[in-house]
């Protein structure tokens, strides 16, 4: 099972990449954003051991924490996080009007920004919780946070943590069919609920959905965007 982690990483970058050649429309957005969302795996020594201890490549996370194969899945998830709902739906990405920028809403723009790295902050630094119970809560309360600066945003919003899920529910899942004794081998389960969906822990499954939940929207917040509806002409 040493190059389990390393394969299904790779799983998820194939993915990204069929998105990426495929609808050049999209391409600078899952771009953008799957640079953004890369250096997030070097979060990983919060969590190995106390949430996993995975093999890794040259045996990274054993031995420094880091590795190699979560810096591949955090580029991959950022950019199919980011256009999965358009994709799904046929949206695109127009700029937003600066009349709208300047709605007394988005006073707080910058702040909210900050809102799940605040929290996360807060409960590792002042809770005992396990980090991926504080990583799914500061999500969700972004998830939140981006929904009060941008309502336009709120189907986005809630679909996209749903369309993720079951997204990362099938990429989950197409692993225990070859190694069932995955999840029990290197998920730390005395530490969390040992509540199993299908074989999956269930607080992977709060990742997705609170990560797709935010990650929907972000780049729309970032950058000044809406979704709409492609022109057709008849």
């Amino acid at each position: 099972m040493q190059y389990v982690w390393f394969i299904w990483s790779l799983i998820i970058l194939a993915l990204w990449a069929v998105i990426y050649l495929f609808k050049k429309d999209i391409r600078i957005e899952m771009l953008k954003m799957s640079w953004i969302t890369m250096p997030f795996g070097l979060t990983e020594p919060l969590f190995v051991p106390e949430y996993w201890f995975p093999p890794s490549l040259f045996n990274l996370a054993e031995n420094t924490g880091f590795d190699i194969e979560s810096l591949i899945f955090s580029f991959a998830i950022g950019g199919i996080g980011t256009v999965l709902y358009n994709l799904i739906f046929k949206r695109r990405f127009v700029e937003m009007p600066h009349s709208e920028r300047s709605h007394r809403r988005h006073s707080l723009h910058v702040y909210i920004l900050f809102v799940p790295v605040l929290i996360f902050a807060a409960l590792s630094l002042f809770t005992g919780l396990n980090h991926i119970y504080c990583g799914v809560i500061a999500l969700f309360f972004g998830g939140l946070a981006t929904l009060y600066c941008r309502p336009d945003l709120k189907g986005k919003i809630w679909v996209g943590g749903m369309l993720f899920t079951v997204l990362y529910f099938v990429y989950f899942g197409s692993i225990l069919p070859f190694y069932p004794q995955y999840v029990e081998l290197y998920w730390n389960l005395e530490n969390l609920t040992h509540i199993l969906v299908l074989g999956i822990p269930i607080e992977e499954l709060l990742f997705a959905f609170t990560f797709g939940m935010y990650w929907s929207g972000i780049y729309e917040h970032l950058y000044w965007r809406k979704v709409m509806k492609p022109i057709t002409i008849d």
